[in-house]
Protein backbone atom coordinates (compact mmCIF):
# COMPACT_ATOMS: atom_id res chain seq x y z
CA UNK A 1 0.00 0.00 0.00
CA UNK A 2 1.75 3.22 -1.22
CA UNK A 3 -0.61 5.38 0.56
CA UNK A 4 -1.89 5.53 4.05
CA UNK A 5 -5.39 5.90 4.25
CA UNK A 6 -6.85 8.40 6.82
CA UNK A 7 -9.62 10.60 7.52
CA UNK A 8 -8.71 13.99 8.76
CA UNK A 9 -10.37 16.70 10.90
CA UNK A 10 -9.53 20.10 9.76
CA UNK A 11 -11.82 22.32 11.28
CA UNK A 12 -10.61 25.80 11.63
CA UNK A 13 -7.77 24.91 10.11
CA UNK A 14 -5.55 27.23 7.96
CA UNK A 15 -5.86 25.61 4.26
CA UNK A 16 -4.44 27.67 1.01
CA UNK A 17 -5.30 26.91 -2.60
CA UNK A 18 -3.42 28.88 -5.13
CA UNK A 19 -5.03 28.92 -8.37
CA UNK A 20 -8.87 29.58 -8.83
CA UNK A 21 -9.85 27.56 -12.02
CA UNK A 22 -12.64 25.44 -11.19
CA UNK A 23 -10.29 22.33 -9.70
CA UNK A 24 -9.35 25.05 -7.01
CA UNK A 25 -13.11 26.66 -6.59
CA UNK A 26 -14.54 22.90 -6.47
CA UNK A 27 -11.08 21.82 -3.88
CA UNK A 28 -11.94 25.19 -1.72
CA UNK A 29 -15.97 24.24 -1.49
CA UNK A 30 -14.88 21.21 -0.62
CA UNK A 31 -12.81 22.15 2.26
CA UNK A 32 -14.54 24.75 3.56
CA UNK A 33 -17.51 21.91 4.04
CA UNK A 34 -15.35 20.35 6.10
CA UNK A 35 -14.80 23.16 8.25
CA UNK A 36 -11.50 24.50 7.35
CA UNK A 37 -10.77 28.22 6.57
CA UNK A 38 -10.07 28.47 2.98
CA UNK A 39 -7.83 31.09 1.48
CA UNK A 40 -7.58 31.60 -2.47
CA UNK A 41 -4.82 33.17 -4.05
CA UNK A 42 -4.76 33.87 -7.84
CA UNK A 43 -4.02 36.59 -10.54
CA UNK A 44 -7.33 35.66 -11.60
CA UNK A 45 -10.43 34.02 -11.36
CA UNK A 46 -12.67 31.55 -13.72
CA UNK A 47 -14.79 32.09 -10.90
CA UNK A 48 -15.10 34.83 -9.44
CA UNK A 49 -16.15 36.13 -5.30
CA UNK A 50 -19.69 36.72 -5.75
CA UNK A 51 -20.27 33.32 -7.66
CA UNK A 52 -19.37 32.24 -3.97
CA UNK A 53 -20.79 34.81 -1.55
CA UNK A 54 -22.77 32.15 0.49
CA UNK A 55 -19.09 30.97 1.35
CA UNK A 56 -16.41 32.70 3.95
CA UNK A 57 -13.72 31.22 1.93
CA UNK A 58 -11.12 34.38 1.19
CA UNK A 59 -10.15 35.30 -2.40
CA UNK A 60 -6.98 36.93 -2.77
CA UNK A 61 -6.17 38.59 -6.39
CA UNK A 62 -2.36 38.60 -6.19
CA UNK A 63 0.61 36.28 -7.77
CA UNK A 64 1.86 34.46 -5.42
CA UNK A 65 5.05 34.25 -3.34
CA UNK A 66 6.53 31.49 -1.05
CA UNK A 67 5.12 34.13 2.33
CA UNK A 68 2.06 32.77 1.55
CA UNK A 69 2.60 29.11 2.20
CA UNK A 70 3.36 29.93 5.83
CA UNK A 71 0.82 28.73 8.64
CA UNK A 72 -0.80 26.90 6.50
CA UNK A 73 -2.23 23.53 7.69
CA UNK A 74 -2.50 22.30 3.98
CA UNK A 75 -1.77 23.88 0.69
CA UNK A 76 -3.09 22.94 -2.69
CA UNK A 77 -0.94 23.62 -5.86
CA UNK A 78 -4.25 24.52 -8.61
CA UNK A 79 -2.50 26.34 -11.22
CA UNK A 80 -2.03 25.58 -15.28
CA UNK A 81 1.78 26.50 -14.66
CA UNK A 82 3.57 23.44 -14.26
CA UNK A 83 6.96 24.51 -12.78
CA UNK A 84 4.56 27.34 -10.21
CA UNK A 85 3.08 23.84 -8.92
CA UNK A 86 6.67 22.27 -8.37
CA UNK A 87 7.66 26.06 -6.79
CA UNK A 88 4.66 25.87 -4.54
CA UNK A 89 5.42 22.09 -3.29
CA UNK A 90 9.07 22.98 -2.55
CA UNK A 91 8.38 25.86 -0.83
CA UNK A 92 5.48 23.87 1.20
CA UNK A 93 7.81 21.33 2.40
CA UNK A 94 10.82 23.32 2.98
CA UNK A 95 8.34 24.19 5.97
CA UNK A 96 6.87 20.73 6.71
CA UNK A 97 3.97 21.53 5.28
CA UNK A 98 2.02 19.33 3.41
CA UNK A 99 1.06 19.99 -0.16
CA UNK A 100 -1.34 18.33 -3.43
CA UNK A 101 -0.75 19.33 -6.93
CA UNK A 102 -3.33 18.86 -9.26
CA UNK A 103 -2.82 16.30 -11.44
CA UNK A 104 0.31 15.38 -10.57
CA UNK A 105 0.10 12.62 -8.05
CA UNK A 106 3.44 11.46 -7.96
CA UNK A 107 4.74 14.39 -6.62
CA UNK A 108 2.30 15.47 -3.94
CA UNK A 109 2.50 14.40 -0.38
CA UNK A 110 -1.31 13.45 -0.20
CA UNK A 111 -3.81 12.82 -2.75
CA UNK A 112 -7.82 13.48 -3.16
CA UNK A 113 -9.98 10.38 -3.15
CA UNK A 114 -13.42 10.10 -5.29
CA UNK A 115 -16.45 10.03 -2.32
CA UNK A 116 -19.45 9.51 -2.04
CA UNK A 117 -21.57 10.99 1.42
CA UNK A 118 -24.72 9.63 2.59
CA UNK A 119 -25.04 11.65 5.91
CA UNK A 120 -22.18 10.07 8.36
CA UNK A 121 -21.15 7.54 5.87
CA UNK A 122 -18.47 8.81 4.36
CA UNK A 123 -16.62 6.46 1.72
CA UNK A 124 -12.85 7.15 0.03
CA UNK A 125 -11.85 5.53 -3.11
CA UNK A 126 -8.52 6.02 -4.42
CA UNK A 127 -6.75 4.14 -6.86
CA UNK A 128 -3.57 5.21 -5.87
CA UNK A 129 -3.42 7.90 -8.61
CA UNK A 130 -3.34 5.48 -11.31
CA UNK A 131 -6.57 5.94 -12.91
CA UNK A 132 -9.03 8.80 -11.32
CA UNK A 133 -11.05 7.68 -14.23
CA UNK A 134 -11.73 3.96 -12.86
CA UNK A 135 -11.70 5.64 -8.85
CA UNK A 136 -14.68 7.83 -10.49
CA UNK A 137 -16.42 4.63 -11.91
CA UNK A 138 -16.03 2.84 -8.64
CA UNK A 139 -17.86 6.30 -6.95
CA UNK A 140 -20.58 6.38 -9.01
CA UNK A 141 -21.15 2.48 -8.31
CA UNK A 142 -21.57 3.10 -4.88
CA UNK A 143 -23.50 5.77 -4.79
CA UNK A 144 -25.88 3.45 -6.34
CA UNK A 145 -25.37 1.03 -3.78
CA UNK A 146 -25.87 2.62 -0.65
CA UNK A 147 -29.41 4.88 -0.33
CA UNK A 148 -30.21 7.43 2.09
CA UNK A 149 -31.34 4.82 4.09
CA UNK A 150 -27.47 4.57 5.72
CA UNK A 151 -27.16 8.34 6.87
CA UNK A 152 -30.79 7.58 8.87
CA UNK A 153 -29.74 4.70 10.15
CA UNK A 154 -26.53 6.46 11.40
CA UNK A 155 -28.28 9.43 12.40
CA UNK A 156 -30.38 6.87 14.71
CA UNK A 157 -27.51 5.14 16.15
CA UNK A 158 -25.66 8.46 17.06
CA UNK A 159 -28.66 9.91 19.08
CA UNK A 160 -29.30 6.56 20.55
CA UNK A 161 -25.15 6.19 21.35
CA UNK A 162 -25.25 9.90 22.85
CA UNK A 163 -28.36 8.89 25.48
CA UNK A 164 -26.21 5.71 26.27
CA UNK A 165 -23.21 7.91 26.80
CA UNK A 166 -25.66 10.31 29.27
CA UNK A 167 -25.90 7.42 31.38
CA UNK A 168 -24.39 4.99 33.27
CA UNK A 169 -24.56 1.88 30.75
CA UNK A 170 -21.82 -0.54 31.23
CA UNK A 171 -20.32 -0.16 27.58
CA UNK A 172 -19.30 -3.64 26.61
CA UNK A 173 -22.88 -4.35 27.02
CA UNK A 174 -23.73 -1.20 24.51
CA UNK A 175 -21.78 -2.87 22.24
CA UNK A 176 -23.77 -5.69 22.29
CA UNK A 177 -27.11 -3.71 22.06
CA UNK A 178 -25.89 -1.61 18.56
CA UNK A 179 -24.91 -5.00 17.06
CA UNK A 180 -28.16 -6.42 18.15
CA UNK A 181 -29.84 -3.74 16.33
CA UNK A 182 -28.48 -3.84 13.39
CA UNK A 183 -28.82 -7.45 12.96
CA UNK A 184 -32.35 -7.28 13.65
CA UNK A 185 -32.57 -5.50 9.94
CA UNK A 186 -32.74 -1.84 10.99
CA UNK A 187 -31.52 -1.03 8.10
CA UNK A 188 -34.11 -2.71 5.75
CA UNK A 189 -36.91 -1.71 7.66
CA UNK A 190 -35.15 2.15 7.26
CA UNK A 191 -34.93 1.41 3.34
CA UNK A 192 -38.59 0.45 3.11
CA UNK A 193 -40.37 2.86 5.76
CA UNK A 194 -41.69 0.95 7.89
CA UNK A 195 -41.81 3.29 11.24
CA UNK A 196 -44.19 0.61 12.92
CA UNK A 197 -41.87 -2.59 12.73
CA UNK A 198 -39.05 0.10 13.36
CA UNK A 199 -40.39 1.24 16.78
CA UNK A 200 -41.21 -2.18 17.65
CA UNK A 201 -37.54 -3.29 16.75
CA UNK A 202 -36.17 0.11 19.01
CA UNK A 203 -38.72 -1.15 21.72
CA UNK A 204 -37.80 -4.73 21.99
CA UNK A 205 -33.78 -4.19 22.34
CA UNK A 206 -33.99 -0.66 24.16
CA UNK A 207 -37.01 -0.72 25.93
CA UNK A 208 -39.99 2.27 25.98
CA UNK A 209 -39.21 6.02 25.31
CA UNK A 210 -37.06 5.74 21.92
CA UNK A 211 -39.16 6.61 19.39
CA UNK A 212 -37.73 6.43 15.70
CA UNK A 213 -39.20 9.41 14.53
CA UNK A 214 -37.88 11.50 17.29
CA UNK A 215 -34.70 10.07 17.16
CA UNK A 216 -34.10 10.76 13.63
CA UNK A 217 -35.00 14.14 13.44
CA UNK A 218 -32.59 15.38 16.12
CA UNK A 219 -29.38 17.06 15.10
CA UNK A 220 -26.38 15.68 15.33
CA UNK A 221 -25.22 18.34 17.21
CA UNK A 222 -27.79 18.39 19.58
Amino acid sequence: MKYYPIFLDIKEKECLIVGAGPVGIRKAVTLEKCGAKVKIISDRFSAGPDDLQKTAICFVRKKYEKKDVKGMFLVFAATNNWQLNQQIKKDASELDILCNIADAPDNSDFLLPSIVEKGNLIMAVSTSGSSPAMAKKIRQDLECQFGTEYAKLLQLMENIRKRFLSSENNPDENKVIFYTLIEKGLLELIKTNDEIKINAVLREVLGKGFIYQDLVSLRSDE
